[in-house]
């Protein structure tokens, strides 16, 4: 894999998690504050649970820029493999919150996208050291 691919996968996993995250946030704060949205009738009977909600897609933000100006290291591609493990776990074990927000085609978009970049982060990352140069 190249540098100028491993570069292109970092900005991929980046732009994924900016666009994720801003729609997450957007939708936890209608549905938080104005109880409005998909997660309105969720946080309607436990509003406080809404930090974890805002916590969480606020970190998806500040890590999808932290992986725009990522270096194609090893070390960034196994975080990026790390956060995706997590997000796409978290959205298997809470798969409810999609039923019950009747959110499925997100649940589905998001967890394969989660699972996808555990894919081929990890495959950037176990070939590093195989790194070919830049492309002319």
């Amino acid at each position: 894999m190249t540098i100028d691919i491993r570069q292109a996968v970092l900005r991929a996993n980046a732009v994924f998690l900016l666009a994720a995250s801003t729609g997450g946030m957007w939708s936890d704060i209608t549905g938080a504050f104005f109880g409005r949205g998909h997660v309105a009738p969720i946080l309607a009977g436990a509003p406080h649970a809404a930090i974890g909600f805002v916590e969480a897609h606020g970190l998806a933000f500040i890590i999808g820029v932290l992986l725009w100006r990522a270096e194609p290291s090893r070390a960034w591609h196994m975080t990026a493999a790390a956060v995706h493990v997590l997000l796409g776990t978290s959205n298997l074990v809470f798969w409810q919150i999609f039923v019950a927000a009747d959110m499925l085609t997100v649940g589905y978009a998001t967890t394969i996208l989660h699972w996808s970049f555990v894919a081929v982060q990890s495959a950037a990352a176990l070939t590093y050291g195989q790194a070919r140069p830049r492309s002319a």
